[in-house]
């Protein structure tokens, strides 16, 4: 019975999903919106009327897409741990919470240059843009540094193989389910044996 309070995650992985899928759309219609204000502007003002504003908005685009991929990896990640494992979640590797880890803080990183770079094209206080990009190193810099630290120590399922298998079940047979048989079970076994004997490193064993 405690083994199946498990799928109170599900909970949470809904939540979750509807964030992500709630993001792709407004950055869908916001991305609509500009392109559709961006021509407008160009065929009644000209094309000067785009110059840095056009960069930033669309920049805008690209940092919400950003945020509602964090939000479905998290979803999709955590059905997969809790509930039944993916195709989808293996073929990105991510077989553990470390993994899953390891995915968000490197979409964070790449959000936290897109919104960098927001503020750098805007330019309209170079004393207070010299501030924020001194905040966001020390954050970026932290979050790299967790990643190193954390560097190979997620799931031993995640070989190669196994996220090639999984790709090619997924895109070209389309099974969305993954099926961990006895063979993956010996490769992560040995993965784990050559990495507590010092054969391999931790980074190599976790694919």
């Amino acid at each position: 019975m405690i083994g199946r309070t498990r799928f109170v995650v599900l909970i949470a992985v809904v939540a979750v999903l509807l964030v992500s899928f709630s993001l792709f759309l407004q950055g869908t219609l916001l991305a609509l919106h500009t392109i559709y204000d961006s021509w407008h502007d160009t065929f009644t003002q000209g094309i000067a009327s785009q110059q840095g504003r056009l960069a930033v908005e669309f920049l805008e685009i690209v940092s919400t897409m950003l945020k509602a991929v964090v939000f479905y990896l998290i979803g999709v990640g955590l059905y997969s741990l809790f509930i039944t494992p993916l195709n989808l979640t293996s073929a990105l590797g991510v077989e553990s919470l470390a993994d899953l880890e390891q995915k968000v803080v490197s979409v964070i990183i790449v959000i936290l240059g897109v919104t960098f770079l927001e503020h750098f094209v805007r330019w309209d206080k170079p004393l207070d843009t010299l501030y924020f990009a001194g905040a966001l190193a020390l954050a970026g810099g932290a979050l790299v540094f967790f990643q190193r630290v954390h560097r190979g120590s997620g799931g031993d399922l995640g070989q190669p193989q196994s996220k090639l298998r999984a790709r090619q079940e997924l895109f070209e047979h389309h099974t969305e389910q993954r099926h961990i048989d006895d063979h993956d079970v010996e490769v992560a076994e040995k993965a784990t044996q050559a990495k507590q004997e010092g054969k391999v490193e931790a980074e190599e064993g976790s694919g």
